[in-house]
């Protein structure tokens, strides 16, 4: 499958934060979350991607064609919405529009204006005098029309009520559906990761525990209920135990060793996508 976005050894000092070697690709025409905990450089691998940030080390390859920052055609490639944008602040929606939409050739009118009004935000009413939903909503109807190949978003849907949520989850499908668009976003809602990517790549401290296809890591995960407690034995693919449960990442190999050790259980369930990720981004080593 094609890449959209390639990044080879990134890396980037900022005080004493260490981010990366990082390693990552971005399969094109997929949605893929970049999930991790607080601070674990999530917006900071964003705005290199964007150059708004430059690494010390590494390169970034777009749509296979290397990216060279004195050049800026590639940009215009991508939609990208930041956690904040604060050059925003004097102007109304409507001249926030005329700026943004004369940059992009194919910019889609209808689909503006069909997010404004499912949005409800003013055009005529100062950005700095916007409600913290109300910016981020107008800022997501200033990304998705510019019909780019690459959609960036930094937590897309903070600030966002559940009715909001559940209108920008059916225009990012439906834009999706439209032509072969890739999507990254960073996020902490499990629920939007859960309903929206197709891949997840999940950050911890700086660096890049892993890359996963959703569908395989929910049933890479399984809890088995056990018919009597188990022994002070490890199991294969442990991940946790409570008194007659166990919970394990490599389920073929568990019941391999429960069946060659006589350990019977009655039922096994799939685990669900917050635990898995809690696990990933608690452990230790």
């Amino acid at each position: 499958m094609d890449q959209a976005i390639k990044l080879t050894a990134i890396r980037k000092q900022i005080d004493d934060f260490q981010l990366g070697p990082i390693d990552l690709h971005i399969e094109r025409g997929m949605m893929t979350a970049l999930a991790g905990n607080n601070g674990a450089g999530k917006s900071t691998l964003l705005k290199i991607i964007m150059n708004l940030v430059k690494q010390d080390d590494g390169k970034i390859e777009l749509f296979g064609e290397l990216v060279r920052k004195d050049e800026e055609d590639w940009q215009k490639k991508i939609a990208y919405l930041p956690q904040s944008m604060p050059g925003a602040l004097p102007f109304t929606g409507k001249d926030l529009k005329q700026l943004v939409s004369r940059w992009y050739p194919d910019w889609d009118e209808r689909l503006f204006k069909q997010m404004m009004d499912a949005f409800e935000v003013p055009l005529t009413k100062q950005y700095e005098k916007l409600s913290q939903g109300a910016k981020q909503k107008l800022n997501l109807a200033l990304a998705l029309p510019r019909k780019a190949e690459l959609l960036i978003l930094d937590e897309p849907t903070s600030h966002l009520d559940i009715p909001a949520k559940k209108v920008l989850q059916d225009f990012l499908v439906e834009w999706m559906e439209q032509e072969e668009r890739t999507v990254i976003f960073a996020s902490h809602q499990v629920e939007e990761i859960r309903k929206l990517a197709d891949y997840i790549a999940v950050m911890k401290d700086g660096t890049l525990i892993g890359q996963f296809e959703k569908e395989q890591l929910t049933e890479q995960y399984k809890r088995y209920w056990l018919t009597s407690p188990l022994q002070e034995i490890r199991i294969p693919g442990e991940v946790e135990r409570q008194d007659q449960t166990l919970v394990t990442n490599r389920p073929q190999e568990t019941e391999a060793f429960f069946d060659s050790n006589h350990i019977q259980w009655t039922a096994t369930k799939a685990v669900e996508l917050d635990e898995i990720l809690t696990w990933m981004l608690t452990k230790k080593g």
